[in-house]
């Protein structure tokens, strides 16, 4: 029997050796972990088909995080994540209501929230009991989809967004972390107890478009950094024009250091640095470069997207959501994303931020087809390839070409065998 044919008849079963795996009956254990065989491929992208037959279905959603979540978080009973830890959890909160419209057309803005609760379900039942729901944008929202209600219903403590110049002189309720040969930022604070001792983070981010292209894990935990250092987005105004009590952590050397890397990119022949779009070529380039620096101070514990629907549109109020019946996870964030792209009908190469992480060492490819895929099937890792999972055209308004549709694809062939960065 061949390796292939072995783990397609045992998957995740096949591996073992890192810790004893308690069974549902039995009393809480002080350690918990991911399955063995996720924790033995870090770089592997994990893919489960999910059976939701409509968007607004609760129960079925909630089910399918539930399940989820206690097939791939396990009690343990040697040292792996002490269940005493803080689990700091991180969804894409973003909801949209437009007067004159249902709600539901709008759904697809963000994580869905019984999937979320599902999934914290499943967290609790290994024993976890610290839970910190965190995000910096439009707090007012949150109860648009339910969140604050899955919160309290189930203990989770929410932050406050907003902070004044004196609160960041006191360090309140956040945590700095200095950035490691920044690009931009000299130091970030997110919002405690993120990079605290103790903690676990686990991003479940949403498969949908955005004026970034889609909107995945890396760029999920940008929600992580305190008002007004989230501002990734807004170009040069956060970068030379930041507020007096941000200067010092903000490159002296921010702007040059932009600009060699912009006209490095430039002169390479890279798609869409000619595009006259708004959220232009250079404001691409520096939401790369902060998420970038951000990348650096985050250790995630697992990436997961949740694309049981997936949005195309501008990320907001524009969009359409289809089913599509899928989630996708990993230990590593960058790949995650780039098959998250590519499924979503995008060429990964032709999108700043998946270069420049591979640019700055962050990310050790940009290149889908470098990623190992399983598909995720009642607790068992089965090998695929990418080009086995159906591909759902999420079209977007990134970098627009003259000419083009206001919402497309990025989608130009590159050669990775030709660009070796």
């Amino acid at each position: 029997m061949t390796r292939r044919e072995l783990l397609e008849k045992t998957g995740a079963a096949a591996l073992a050796g890192t810790g004893r795996l308690l069974g549902a009956g039995e009393s809480p254990a002080r350690y918990f972990g991911l399955h063995p065989f996720i924790e033995a491929n870090p770089k592997a992208v994990f893919i489960r088909r999910t059976n939701v037959p409509a968007k607004m279905d609760s129960e079925s959603k909630r089910e399918e995080g539930l399940k989820l979540a206690r097939e791939i978080f396990v009690r343990m009973d040697k040292p792996g994540v002490p269940v005493s830890h803080r689990v700091v959890l991180k969804p894409n909160v973003i909801s949209v209501r437009q007067a004159g419209k249902p709600n539901e057309q709008f759904w697809g803005t963000g994580t869905d929230p019984d999937f979320y609760e599902g999934v914290v379900m499943g967290l609790k039942e290994v024993g976890l009991e610290k839970f910190h729901f965190l995000e910096a944008n439009l707090r007012q929202t949150w109860n648009y989809r339910g969140y604050v209600a899955i919160n309290r219903r189930h203990g989770v403590e929410m932050n406050q967004c907003a902070r004044s110049p004196e609160e960041f002189a006191a360090g309140e309720g956040m945590t700095w972390s200095k950035v490691p040969d920044g690009v931009i930022f000299r130091r970030i604070p997110h919002y405690a107890p993120v990079n605290e001792p103790d903690t676990w983070l686990l991003n479940i981010a949403k498969w949908k478009a955005h004026g970034m292209c889609l909107t995945l894990s890396v760029k999920n935990e940008q929600g992580l950094v305190v008002i007004p250092y989230v501002l990734f987005c807004s170009g040069w105004k956060t970068v030379t024009g930041v507020p007096e009590f941000m200067k010092g952590d903000i490159r002296a050397d921010a702007e040059q250091r932009i600009n060699r890397y912009f006209e490095s990119h430039q002169k390479m022949g890279y798609a869409r640095y000619d595009s006259g779009a708004e959220l232009s070529p250079i404001r691409q380039e520096i939401w790369a470069h902060k998420t970038m620096d951000n990348m650096s101070v985050l250790k995630t514990g697992l990436a997961m997207i949740e694309g049981i629907y997936g949005r195309d549109g501008d990320g907001f109020g524009i969009g359409t959501d289809y089913m599509t019946n899928l989630v996708m996870f990993s230990k590593d964030k960058f790949r995650l994303d780039l098959a998250a792209l590519w499924l979503g009908g995008h060429e990964p190469g032709n999108v700043h931020w998946c270069r420049i992480a591979k640019e700055r060492g962050l990310a050790d490819t940009f290149n889908p087809w470098d990623v190992t895929v399983y598909e995720w099937k009642d607790g068992k890792a089965l090998p695929r390839k990418l080009s086995d999972f159906p591909r759902t055209p999420l079209k977007t308004y990134y970098l627009r070409r003259d000419g083009e549709p206001e919402y497309h694809l990025v989608d130009e062939p590159f050669d990775y065998d030709k660009v070796k960065i």
